[in-house]
């Protein structure tokens, strides 16, 4: 929820909010419970043969954004592959790092004491 300073209105700008408040308490007064018009949605589907599922890609039609279903769906599936272990922590052999994603502390700490990562490379 947002919050602000309404001190810092002047008295025709807290009169705009006042109005513009009780025009979307208005509107969400006229607005059916959420689970209703869940049901409705769900038995017009099945009456006409369909699943929501079906009719909107999911279990249940969400508000999202093009934008950001645009987004999830470009990487949605894509396998990256399994990588061999590029670096090996000297003083634990079974502390391994690829290379990819965030550095594993061991590592950190030793780069951060001055460590070069080429160091912990693992020869091949």
């Amino acid at each position: 929820m947002a919050s602000f300073d309404l001190n810092a209105f002047s008295p025709q700008q807290l009169d705009a909010l006042i109005t513009q408040a009780k025009q979307r308490k208005t509107t969400l007064k006229k607005r059916k419970p959420i689970a209703a018009v869940r049901k409705k949605l769900t038995d017009q589907a099945a009456a006409e043969g369909y699943s929501i599922a079906e009719l909107f890609g999911g279990s249940a039609p969400r508000a999202a954004s093009t934008a950001s279903t645009t987004r999830t769906s470009a990487t949605k599936g894509r396998k990256l592959g399994k990588v061999p272990p590029k670096y090996r922590n000297p003083a634990n052999k079974n502390e391994t790092w690829t290379g990819r994603g965030k550095q594993p502390l061991w590592l950190a700490a030793q780069t951060k004491k001055g460590k070069k990562l080429e160091e912990f490379l693992i020869e091949k």
